[in-house]
């Protein structure tokens, strides 16, 4: 495995994606303190800096493997690392603990964070099994601690940013639909052994499609809804037979709007960067579109285009480096006011669970491993 998994923007690795914007402190320097424990995925230097730029203080960091270690030196030479996860969690200065730990393990680090007095802030998927669910919202309601999740297509995507902004201007109207399309690129190099472990990383439904799940509900309103169908698939990997390179499904929300998505690792080399993601966005009286990490067939296009009809007009926006990322900034006010203004705990979890039992109840159709 590549252990290279440095902070940059990952145009060609999306477990690499750390996208960095001008400064946009909300608290003064040395008020909100946090420190990252469990390093395995590279989303962690996304997660640091948008909470640096957001005023936050990255105080110190740890993880067994001294090549994480290294790897987060070079990209935070100035940070202390901890010579453990107590010394962290001991620490009274530090409030929140960022972490991108195997999948599996997110919960039970959690858990302890929690019980240590401290916020949580996870990348996703958040959990891998239902039973963390359930433990993860008991250790909330007994520690009063928030266990946030780092859904970053959603908050970490200025495209994703602009169009909850435009719906929130009833731009479309009443949302009733949402689609979204997650292609990644496997880099399998890149990937640590447990990745292709079903049991550790929770399955292709559990993992990328979090994301979608969390946008579905996001863009529509909803507070809860019900799994119609699901598919997973290995098609054409059977060197990894416990990997899903396909997975869909499909939702119906409490307020009757409707979700579907589709994730996948069949992003080809010829791309310009690691996935096409797509999100269409259906409303009463109009629709959003956006494109959110490049322009098929423009090269060097970036992300950050959203187009918009409704009623009144037909407009592009090219938004990259133009909206920021509101949701770090409102996480550490949540964080030292005890307020639910970055996304609410419920919702976090809503989204997880979702699917959660759209993985567990997936039809398999096809593996690798038996066509051959």
């Amino acid at each position: 495995m590549n252990t290279d998994n440095g902070g940059t923007d990952g145009s060609a690795n999306g477990a690499l994606y750390a996208p960095r914007r001008k400064p946009a402190p909300v608290v003064k320097a040395g008020k909100f303190v946090f420190a990252a424990v469990g390093l395995y995925h590279g989303h962690i230097y996304g997660m640091c800096n948008g909470l640096i730029e957001a005023g936050g203080v990255l105080k110190s960091y740890y993880d067994p493997n001294p090549a994480y270690r290294a790897n987060f030196a070079r990209t935070f030479p100035a940070v202390k690392p901890a010579s453990s996860e107590e010394e962290i969690l001991r620490d009274p200065e530090i409030l929140l603990v960022a972490g991108a730990d195997m999948t599996s393990e997110r919960c039970a680090l959690g858990l302890r964070v929690m019980a240590a007095g401290k916020d949580y802030f996870t990348d996703k998927a958040p959990l891998t099994t239902l039973e963390q669910l359930a433990d993860a919202r008991a250790m909330v309601r007994k520690t009063g601690r928030k266990y946030a999740v780092y859904y970053s297509e959603r908050i970490h995507v200025e495209s994703a940013v602009f169009a909850g902004q435009l719906i929130e201007q009833g731009a479309i109207g009443r949302v009733i639909q949402v689609i979204g399309f997650g292609p990644h690129r496997l880099n399998p190099s890149y990937r640590p052994d447990w990745f292709f472990i079903k049991k550790n990383y929770g399955g292709i439904l559990c993992d990328i499609g979090s994301h979608n799940m969390e946008q579905i509900l996001y863009y529509t309103g909803a507070k809860d809804g019900a799994v119609v169908n699901s598919r997973i698939a290995n098609y054409n990997h059977p060197q990894y037979p416990e990997l899903d390179d396909f997975g869909d499904a499909q939702v119906t929300l409490d307020n009757n709007a409707t979700g579907y998505f589709r994730v996948d690792w069949f992003t080809p080399d010829g791309l310009q960067t690691w996935g096409d993601g797509r999100m269409f966005i259906l409303g009463t009286e109009g629709f959003i579109e956006q494109r959110k990490y490049m322009n098929l067939g423009f090269k060097g296009s970036g992300g950050g285009h959203v187009f918009l009809a409704n009623g009144k007009e037909e407009t592009y926006y090219h938004v990259e480096g133009k909206v920021g990322f509101p949701y770090f900034g409102a996480l550490i006010l949540d964080c030292l006011n005890r307020t639910e203004n970055a996304m609410t705990q419920e919702h976090a979890f809503k989204a997880a669970e979702l699917s959660l039992i759209a993985q567990r109840d997936a039809v398999a159709l096809e593996t690798a491993q038996t066509k051959q």
